[in-house]
């Protein structure tokens, strides 16, 4: 069996970012999906990405996926990777293990050591933000609980992201956690996102104030681009802390690990270098004691399934990420679609990943550029 074409899909979700998927196809007729990431603005480069890769990918045998992935980074990229690459491979590499999976006619879970567990717990994001009052904040809170989310994520902090920012910001920030504990009660868990904006001094004064709310983690206080000043604030509070989603590969993991930067890490599989990257990644930190909750800011449709074939087979596994607001055009162009129950998605039992996209419907919805975001000028900055 040979690769014949590859095929992209920039579909717009009305909300967030252009989604991007990539379709492989073979000469003995079994195609495969795969999900890149993007981001606001950049999506069309990772298109490109995709492009440029395919032309070495088509004539390859889909089978021979680590191979693949190894020479794209050592020939093609010449050891000098960066988001839009990764995330390109990424999508490449879920979409060999669809095809090897419908081949084999068995769940990818199967191919990567089988399942550790029968379900998948969710938490729910892209519901609120920093810019929304506590009282609104703490509404859609519960009605998240009311849909049986037994889990849920936000930024709290207002825009736009500063190291250092002033005491009213800092206060909104700790508002919006109280309103949201004091409306669902002690047994949701509450993530707290800060998105990597921080300096180490603010993050633990934050951190710190928080703490009597009992948030399930505290989420790229500082980038992992600091590891060393990550590694102090985790030292200085009483929060887990999760680091990951700006790393790509095991060797960007590596010195998150020895530094003792994190409780827990959140590798992407639509960035990291895909599923088998994702797998190793997990594996690496089991060494550590350090557990994994995959980040997913993707679709929740093939970025979902390849995180669920990931996560399925993970000792250390401990939770993943579902965005609602993607959750009404999913179900319209998987077949089937995930369905969450309980904080749970249950192992998807079907060959590959366990779903197929709608080309139909994915037409329905072609890429759209985002208005011009508002990125201050020096004349924005206050003192």
């Amino acid at each position: 069996m040979k690769v014949t074409d590859i095929k992209t899909f920039l579909v717009h979700p009305g909300t967030g970012k252009n989604w991007l998927f990539v379709k492989v196809e073979t000469d003995a007729g079994i195609h495969g999906w795969g999900e890149a990431y993007t981001q606001a603005d950049r999506d069309h480069a990772v298109a490109v990405h995709v492009e440029q890769l395919r032309r070495y990918l088509i004539g390859r045998d889909p089978f021979r996926i680590k191979h693949f992935t190894t020479v794209m980074y050592l020939d093609f990229a010449g050891k000098r990777g960066a988001m839009d690459f990764y995330s390109a491979l990424s999508g490449l590499e879920q979409a060999l293990w669809d095809i090897a999976g419908k081949a084999l006619d068995i769940p990818v879970y199967n191919l990567l050591g089988g399942p550790c567990r029968d379900r998948i717990r969710v938490y729910a994001n892209g519901w609120s933000s920093g810019d929304d009052a506590p009282v609104e904040t703490a509404r859609k809170a519960v009605a998240l609980v009311e849909r049986g989310f037994t889990a849920m994520k936000w930024d709290p902090f207002p825009g736009p992201w500063r190291p250092y920012i002033s005491r009213a910001e800092e206060q909104a920030a700790v508002a919006s956690v109280r309103a949201v504990r004091e409306a669902v009660g002690p047994e949701i868990d509450l993530l707290i996102e800060v998105h990597r904006r921080l300096a180490p001094l603010p993050a633990v004064r934050v951190a710190r104030m928080i703490e009597a709310f009992d948030p399930f983690w505290y989420e790229e206080p500082v980038s992992a681009r600091d590891l060393t000043a990550l590694a102090a604030v985790r030292r200085d509070i009483q929060l887990p802390v999760v680091t990951g989603e700006e790393l790509y590969t095991k060797a960007e993991f590596r010195p998150a690990f020895e530094l003792q930067a994190a409780d827990i890490i959140n590798p992407d599989v639509c960035n990291c270098g895909g599923i088998l990257e994702l797998k190793e990644i997990a594996a690496m930190a089991e060494a550590y004691h350090v557990a994994v909750a995959p980040h997913n800011y993707n679709s929740t449709t093939v970025g979902l399934a390849a995180t669920i074939h990931a996560a399925a087979v993970m000792p250390n596994f401990l939770i993943t990420e579902y965005f609602v607001n993607f959750e009404t055009l999913g179900q319209e162009i998987a077949e089937p679609s995930f369905v969450v129950e309980n904080g749970y998605i249950a192992l998807p039992p079907a060959p590959g990943l366990g779903l197929d996209l709608n080309e139909d419907a994915l037409a329905r919805h072609p890429y759209r550029q985002f208005p011009t975001r508002r990125i201050r000028h020096p004349t924005d900055e206050g003192p």
